[in-house]
């Protein structure tokens, strides 16, 4: 029975299924985005919310846990400094899972795994062709500023010198 036994095994040994998500994990941090399976992208995420919700935390016992997961100090060093302006108020949910289509040479399910910004609220990507070009139209069709209209200054009235 796999009472208590949390995780995917995915085929693969646990040395070799540790090595593999500390490196996505150390990606997904380091490109804010990554593109993998829909199996390896849902277990991903349980690694990137703890070590967000470890960043959160920021005492120097979260960051020796969160070293000993992630492969490169710069990336760890941007999750500590870049966690409670980015997810202060969050309470879980760091990540989205978009599923992008099957893969050419075995039809695997894939996805996209991509960090939740505050500043950000627009989907990965348009669900359509038809939703990508009126988005396309959108940003090519700005209002052009309105150009300082210069008044004419009033012409001085002719004086009959003038004329004759």
């Amino acid at each position: 029975m796999r009472h208590g036994k949390a995780g995917l095994k995915l085929g693969r040994s646990s040395s070799h299924r540790k090595a593999m998500f500390r490196n996505m994990v150390t990606s997904l941090f380091k490109y804010d985005r990554i593109t993998t399976t829909d199996v390896k992208a849902k277990e991903l995420k349980r690694w990137a919310d703890d070590l967000i919700t470890l960043a959160k935390r920021g005492d120097l016992h979260a960051q020796r846990q969160a070293l000993s997961i992630i492969t490169e100090k710069e990336v760890a060093y941007k999750l500590f400094n870049e966690a409670t302006d980015r997810y202060g108020d969050i309470h879980g949910g760091y990540t989205i899972i978009a599923k992008t289509g099957n893969r050419p040479g075995d039809a695997a399910p894939m996805s996209i795994i991509e960090l939740v910004a505050k500043e950000k609220s627009k989907p990965i990507q348009p669900r359509s062709r038809k939703a990508a070009k009126t988005a396309e139209t959108k940003k090519k069709v700005e209002k052009p500023k309105e150009a300082a209209i210069e008044k004419p200054v009033p012409a001085e009235p002719e004086t009959q010198a003038e004329n004759a």
